[in-house]
């Protein structure tokens, strides 16, 4: 029997074994380093309860290890891929999260909610609540938008003497919705930086799929669950002033929505005019090139809603800078997360692991979007995370994109969002805020917002296939 090689080998004989081309490599052995990082991510997050970051950077190690890269290789692809991510992603993150918190702060989504709620009668109020929710979710992270209208849903269920559910659920889709669906979330804006995907067709998109998504999830189910889940009005913000609102002048309803609506716009506009002159060299063009770039686009929201929101809010330059630096704390571990999950896709595109993956796709009869669906599910109920599920679904399926049009590369990144909202349960951090935010057992958590999720999910999916019929190349 032949000895073996020591262990300070390895790597030298997985160099050799790669010969610096991926395509050397066996397939097999390059789905077993996949599933091998996939393991490793899994396991640490889940039971090990290793913080996503670590976890996503020991498994794109480990994936470029069992792939046969060199340590050296390996550890340069991954941040290799950071550094890109970051660069891509990171600094709209910190706009989102600046603009977000300056929304909050001057009472300016108490001013949107206020207004709508006021003018909705009993029918209508859980379908008022979920486009408030809807709209508080553009600008915002899940979290943020969830612990600023918690109060705001306590409130009104206890001021309408409607069932808890008929007015949680429908903001809850609302804000769930808009995180796995619409840019400018991390989620959603990783995807469309690995898949190099055109952020304006995304939005147009996600916004037409997330209308019904929201709908079925929300109003419509929020009937069922109230049936389901019978639970009393926490007893919770009893008073405005329990609830945090002591904001005493807030800016105008008008202002605040056009400030929420000003990046989406932008963004938009610049959509419209790539599909109607995308070959224009037209001053305009390039004008509305410039402004609805997303970096742009949300810089300009920033300092508008200075003026704006701030403003309208009586705030001083101290206060705003105040704002601003409290808002970016938080997202520390958002960033790093989304920047080792573009190392980790980085180590799957240089391996070639997703190129392996690409041609056992390209001879199978499922869709590209049901399989990009499915991935994200997958990781999604291992990990608990949709933003892992979203950011590993694209490094996965990132070759595929080479034969996909512009539109059906919008909706690859939709159907990535749509299956990374799937089932969430006793892993996912979103599910024990909302138990314990609305008073809720754990069996009334998974009849609750558990299938709130998974018709989010279920319904994005059957979107983004309609969309495929008209845009499929």
């Amino acid at each position: 029997m032949a000895a073996l090689a020591p262990l300070s080998s390895l790597p030298s004989l997985w160099a050799a074994a790669a010969a610096d081309d991926p395509s050397t490599v066996p397939a097999g052995q390059l789905i077993t380093a996949a599933v091998v990082g996939i393991a490793v991510i899994v396991a640490l997050i889940s039971w090990v309860k290793l913080h996503p970051f670590l976890a996503l950077t020991l498994g794109a190690l480990a994936t470029g290890l069992v792939a046969g890269m060199p340590v050296g290789d390996a550890v340069t692809s991954f941040t290799s891929g950071v550094g890109s991510t970051m660069g891509g992603v990171g600094v709209l993150i910190a706009l989102g999260a600046i603009y977000g918190k300056l929304l909050a702060d001057s009472g300016g989504a108490d001013r949107v909610v206020d207004t709508l709620v006021d003018r909705a009668t009993p029918r209508t109020l859980p379908w008022i609540m979920g486009f408030i929710g809807a709209i508080i979710g553009l600008p915002m992270f899940f979290e943020v938008g969830l612990v600023l209208l918690v109060p705001v849903i306590i409130l009104v269920a206890r001021r309408s003497r409607l069932p808890l559910m008929r007015i949680a659920i429908p903001t809850l889709a609302g804000l769930s919705a808009m995180h796995g669906l619409v840019p400018p979330h991390p989620g959603p804006l990783a995807a469309i930086d690995a898949l190099n995907a055109n952020l304006g067709l995304t939005l147009a998109f996600g916004v037409i799929v997330a209308i019904p998504a929201v709908i079925i999830s929300g109003p419509l189910f929020s009937r069922l669950a109230a049936r389901w889940v019978d639970v009393p009005v926490p007893d919770l913000f009893v008073s405005a002033e329990d609830a945090g609102r002591t904001q005493t002048r807030r800016p105008s309803f008008g202002a605040t929505l056009a400030s929420i609506l000003l990046p989406v716009a932008l963004m938009l506009v610049k959509a419209v005019a790539d599909i109607v002159a995308p070959d224009s060299t037209d001053v305009w063009k390039s004008v509305l090139d410039f402004l609805g770039t997303p970096v742009i686009a949300l810089l300009i929201a920033v300092i508008a809603g200075f003026f704006i929101l701030g403003r309208g809010a009586g705030f001083d330059r101290a206060q705003l800078n105040a704002t601003v630096g409290s808002s970016l704390g938080p997202i520390a571990g958002i960033l790093l997360i989304v920047g080792a999950g573009g190392g980790f896709k980085q180590v799957l595109v240089d391996t070639g692991i997703g190129q392996v993956i690409a041609d056992l796709v390209a001879g199978s009869s499922i869709s590209v979007l049901v399989l990009a669906w499915l991935v994200a599910v997958v990781i999604r109920v291992a990990t608990g995370s949709a933003t892992v599920a979203t950011i590993t679904a694209a490094g996965i399926l990132q070759p595929l994109t080479d034969t996909l049009n512009a539109p059906m590369t919008a909706l690859l990144v939709l159907a990535i969002g749509s299956g990374s909202v799937f089932l969430s349960h006793v892993n996912d951090a979103g599910f024990w805020l909302i138990k314990e935010y609305l008073g809720l057992s754990i069996p009334q958590t998974l009849k609750s917002w558990t299938v709130l999720e998974c018709l989010i999910s279920v319904t994005g999916l059957g979107g983004v296939l309609v969309l495929s019929l008209f845009v499929g190349a």
